[in-house]
């Protein structure tokens, strides 16, 4: 079995007690997108979450380039990116700050002119200055989808990434996520919108 991306071996997650979902194995290999898929409160959120570090597993193992995760987690941590519902952004700072201070805190600098390059190709050129607060929830995503655009990370795990999007926001986030695995990147994805990623899409359903 190719061990370059990550594997997940009889995983699940509990809440209150309760299992959430038959345990499940799978793997993300380099160039490859995984939808996850289930009914609302399945857990598809819990273990995106579960993946990244952010919440426990209830049982099973995960590994990262062929290694058990306790030994590889630095370097796993160094090549996850999550974007969940939360989008992590501070309402006082402007999108331009947001995306430095986010680069900052990742160990990844940023430079001014390829953080404003990465706005505008979200739409935002004449709102990047504005404090976050006073834009839109679309154009907040947009911020986030920018923080995205700038990562060098392998590993994308986005929740719903297209909620409050309209069309030509959804084309270019596609366009940015096709990119990602043709430069051999890897994504685990939730959403109620089918994301056509040029046949590279596998499925995962979690069940009861």
């Amino acid at each position: 079995m190719n061990t370059s991306g990550l594997q997940v071996v009889n995983a699940s997650c509990e809440r209150g007690g309760r299992q959430l979902f038959a345990p499940v194995s799978f793997a993300v290999q380099p160039g490859q997108a995984m939808h996850l898929q289930g009914d609302n409160g399945a857990g598809k959120t819990s273990l995106l979450r579960a993946l990244c570090g952010l919440s426990p597993l209830s049982q099973g193992q995960l590994s990262w380039g062929g290694q058990p995760l306790p030994q590889a987690r630095h370097a796993f941590m160094q090549q996850v990116f999550y974007l969940g519902h939360a989008l992590g952004l501070k309402d006082e700072l402007s999108a331009l700050e947001n995306l430095q201070t986010a680069a900052a805190i990742a160990g990844q600098p940023l430079d001014t002119t390829t953080a404003v390059k990465a706005l505008t190709a979200q739409g935002l050129s004449s709102r990047m200055h504005l404090p976050l607060r006073v834009l839109s929830q679309g154009q907040k995503r947009r911020v986030a989808l920018a923080r995205l655009q700038v990562s060098t990370a392998r590993l994308w795990l986005l929740d719903e990434p297209l909620v409050a999007l309209d069309t030509g926001a959804q084309q270019a986030l596609t366009e940015l996520l096709q990119t990602h695995l043709t430069l051999g990147g890897m994504l685990l994805f939730t959403s109620h919108q089918p994301l056509d990623l040029d046949g590279r899409v596998q499925i995962l359903s979690l069940q009861p």
